[in-house]
């Protein structure tokens, strides 16, 4: 008997049919892989089968019976369980309260503290259940998303992306979790863009194309080659990473010492580094070690650094304000798309306006057919796919609205450009177009700082790596020098301040 099977489920959107006649079948224990570009339909065929949407046409079938799911509660009671790649969580309360709120109160709220802390040390997973969300990083909020689900001890377990911000180690860990569970008979639906974790751990893959099913295949028999010509009809290109020629420093980085401003932070302590103009700098680090104070620090959303601390063509900017940064040539691309990068219930017209200021008159009327123009034309050049220049942010998949926002900040001609996690949950071929910008931009002269936890990208992209641990900055490494090895130990905080130590300790 099946644990999961659709038949024929469709569901259309005003500008979009995300669905159109999907059929999924997975046998319980099953790892089954949904493989799709950004925009394929899979998130909507997930958000159906936990309820969070309704389906226009079709049948689900629970476990041989069919079923109507009318919510993510009745999902719950069913034993479905979904981890989303945009988290669902409360930012003003704690790990445990938003956890709690997901299960029925049988247990108290100290007693849901205390499972957190048992079942993320089972995993690996290193969850706080005390610290509030909003003091969380993006890898940390996904790591509580992930408890949340095991907690439930679900039949059918629903991941969406659910590796894009863990760490090499954290993924080997969460891979024995899923296997572990897979064999007591969990079924498991993994959404993943990394063709090698499919490849690895998953026993089926259903691959969606424009909503609809294009292929079924065993993804161990399969390349990724074969497996992306299957997602999006083609082989992603390979990058041109050619030598950089580095030139003057456009951003030096010195004695930047900062206390953390939550007591959930991270200190800043004695961060040095320089990036020059046609370079690429990766900065490698387990998520929560002081990368967000550092973006705070340099965009100019803290401005607490001290005086000195942080200088742009020489010039001290420490105390500048993120607007008077971007008019010095510095722009930035946060972590977190929705809420950051983006205003969730503006166009994507409107959005242009958050830092793209030259569609404004300096009387303050906005030249509203130029903001138009100038969206339509980072979607044309970025291939967002979106209902033009009019869809609101919330509409588009993860991976378009993370074109549209990184192609924003590279479309504005920027001298140094700043960007944390570039390529989080958007598809191979999505992610080869932004890698490939990022090292055009380098090669016309920018200086770019890339802040990363997918490693493979730092490596691909880079021209130097440096590693931040515990709010400590290594020193850098040219990238024919960096091993996969090296940089793991780094990112455990195992450097020495000094190059030549760091040089005489691995010898």
């Amino acid at each position: 008997m099946l644990r999961l099977e659709l038949t024929g489920i469709s569901k259309q959107y005003p500008a979009v049919r995300a669905n159109d006649g999907v059929n999924l079948r997975v046998k319980p224990g099953e790892i089954h892989a949904v493989l799709g570009e950004n925009g394929a339909g899979k998130s909507t065929m997930m958000k159906i089968i936990y309820g969070a949407v309704q389906p226009d046409e079709g049948q689900i079938r629970w476990n041989g019976q069919p079923v109507t799911v009318k919510s993510p509660a009745e999902a719950r009671t069913l034993g479905i369980s979904m981890v989303y790649q945009h988290f669902s969580l409360f930012d003003t309360l704690t790990a445990a309260e938003n956890v709690w709120l997901g299960l029925d109160k049988s247990l108290s709220l100290p007693q849901v503290a205390q499972r957190i802390t048992d079942v993320a040390h089972t995993y690996g997973l290193d969850v706080d259940p005390l610290r509030p969300v909003h003091s969380l990083s993006v890898g940390e909020r996904q790591r509580v998303e992930i408890v949340r689900a095991l907690l439930t001890n679900p039949q059918l377990l629903i991941l969406d992306e659910p590796t894009s911000v863990l760490t090499p180690q954290a993924v080997d860990k969460l891979f024995v979790t899923l296997r572990q569970l897979s064999a007591n008979g969990t079924s498991i639906l993994y959404i993943s863009h990394k063709l090698d974790e499919i490849r690895a751990l998953c026993h089926h893959c259903t691959v969606l194309r424009g909503g609809k099913v294009t292929g079924e295949v065993d993804p161990t028999q399969e390349s990724n080659a074969s497996l992306s010509r299957l997602m999006i009809g083609a082989e992603p290109p390979e990058l041109q990473h050619k030598a950089s020629a580095a030139g003057a420093v456009v951003m030096a980085v010195k004695g930047l010492t900062l206390a953390k401003q939550d007591q959930f932070g991270v200190d800043l302590k004695d961060i040095g580094f320089d990036v020059r103009a046609g370079e690429i700098v990766g900065v490698a680090g387990v998520s929560g070690n002081g990368q967000q104070e550092l973006m705070a620090a340099l965009s100019g959303e803290d401005v607490r650094a001290p005086a000195g601390s942080i200088t742009l063509f020489g010039k001290d900017i420490a105390n500048h304000s993120p607007r008077r940064r971007r008019h010095e040539g510095l722009h930035f691309v946060p972590e977190e798309r929705l809420g950051r990068g983006a205003v969730p219930t503006l166009s994507l017209a409107q959005n242009t306006l958050l830092t793209r200021t030259e569609t404004v008159h300096k009387s303050g009327w906005i030249a509203t057919e130029r903001v138009r123009a100038l969206a339509d034309h980072i979607i044309a050049r970025f291939n967002v796919k979106a209902g033009g220049h009019g869809a609101v942010a919330k509409s588009l998949s993860g991976g378009n609205l993370q074109k549209f926002i990184v192609g924003r900040e590279i479309d504005a001609h920027p001298k140094l450009l700043i960007v944390s996690q570039p390529t989080w949950g958007v598809d191979v071929g999505a992610a080869a177009l932004i890698r490939g910008e990022l090292l055009k931009l380098r090669d016309a002269g920018c200086a770019l700082l890339v802040v990363s936890e997918e490693l493979d990208e730092l490596f691909e992209i880079s021209d130097r790596l440096i590693v931040i641990a515990q709010g400590r900055m290594s020193p850098s490494v040219p990238i024919a020098d960096a091993t996969i090895e090296k940089i793991g130990e780094w990112m455990s905080g195992l450097f020495h301040k000094d190059p030549k130590e760091a040089r005489h300790a691995e010898a």
